[in-house]
């Protein structure tokens, strides 16, 4: 009964054997490898671009700051959700990154900017001449981190807002393999051809070791960003161990199998948790996250029973037994039918 995180489910065996094979002998170092330069290819048939700058990283902090730094400058501000991950999550790592460059919280429902807040925080930005921020990069993210999934039509339309005002788009696409299956549409459709200029591809969450992909659509930031990524700390000499992680992803697929996996699995979850007393669903599940207040009493019972998951914004002690709390659950590729069923007939023991 392990939903505390999908950054805590294993390594795909198929993404180990890969690696056991990248140790086999010596290779050029720093990106140089054959593997690299496979992987690079990959990513670029996969997305349908060709021409796309792509670059790997270790951690999604990295991809989401580093991108974010190659097209925000020191006195700008990047546009993002309160909800986003680059502002709850990461230490201020695009401020640091980028020189100063600060974040601009944008109202959101079900965790997703939508349009009218989008151009209102824009145009309140750039308003005082040098005196205040300019406007920089606007940011989103592919799940959210409510577990909602932007519609095409949705995407297209920040994009659209984005580039009224000469704004390039983000997309933190940690869990971008578990949104396409819930959007239908390919992975160009739902990223450049949707209007997005900078992706990071995620792989840590969805069966990797730790590899995730930094990918500009505008080549010509190429050169900036590996400028960047050295000078961060971020250019492994032994590359060929994150390209190996990517190819072995990428290979027939895995990327999707593994999300869809994951998304059932939530799927399954959400609906126990729609039928069990006592509970509220908080967001649509789209993804492979599904928030839910339960009384304080059931969340006693689920984790004195082993249960792993995260209160959201509440804490266990300190107020009634009968009291809603929220928590955030978590699904993997590793997820088991056999748990979510434990874990279901607990909370309706708990409520008999």
């Amino acid at each position: 009964m392990f939903y505390a995180s999908d950054n805590t489910g294993p390594v795909h065996p198929k993404v180990l054997e890969a690696l056991t094979g990248a140790n086999d002998g010596h290779a050029a170092a720093y990106g140089s490898d054959p593997l690299t330069e496979a992987a690079q290819d990959r990513i670029r048939e996969v997305f349908e671009a060709p021409d796309a700058a792509v670059h790997l990283v270790p951690t999604g902090t990295a991809a989401n700051a580093l991108l974010l730094a190659t097209y925000a400058a020191p006195w700008s501000t990047v546009f993002c959700s309160q909800e986003a991950h680059i502002h709850v999550d990461e230490c201020n790592a695009p401020e640091f990154y980028s020189g100063g460059a600060k974040l601009t919280l944008v109202d959101t429902s079900e965790g997703q900017i939508t349009p009218v807040a989008l151009e209102t925080a824009i145009t309140a930005e750039e308003t005082r001449g040098l005196h205040g921020p300019q406007r920089g990069p606007v940011s989103l993210t592919q799940a959210t981190e409510t577990g909602t999934v932007y519609s095409l039509d949705s995407t297209r339309s920040l994009a659209g807002v984005a580039r009224r005002y000469g704004l390039p788009v983000h997309m933190d696409g940690a869990r971008l393999a578990n949104a396409i299956p819930a959007i239908g549409c390919s992975p160009a459709e739902a990223t450049w051809k949707a209007g997005v200029d900078m992706l990071s591809f995620g792989g840590t969450k969805n069966g990797l070791m730790g590899v995730e992909a930094a990918i500009l659509f505008d080549p010509s930031k190429s050169r900036e960003f590996e400028l960047r990524r050295k000078r961060g700390g971020h250019l492994f000499s032994k590359h060929r161990y994150l390209a190996a992680q990517m190819l072995a992803y990428l290979e027939g697929g895995l990327w999707l199998e593994l999300a869809a996996a994951a998304n059932a699995a939530c799927q399954k979850l959400a609906d126990g948790l729609r039928d069990a007393p006592g509970a509220n669903l908080m967001y649509r599940p789209q993804a492979n996250m599904v928030f839910a207040r339960l009384p304080r009493s059931r969340h006693r019972q689920l984790f004195a029973a082993g249960a792993q998951y995260h209160l959201w914004g509440d804490e266990l002690d300190g107020g009634a037994e009968d009291e809603p709390l929220a928590a955030r659950f978590v699904t993997d590729w590793s997820s088991r039918e056999t748990d979510t069923d434990r874990f279901l007939d607990l909370l309706d023991r708990a409520n008999r």
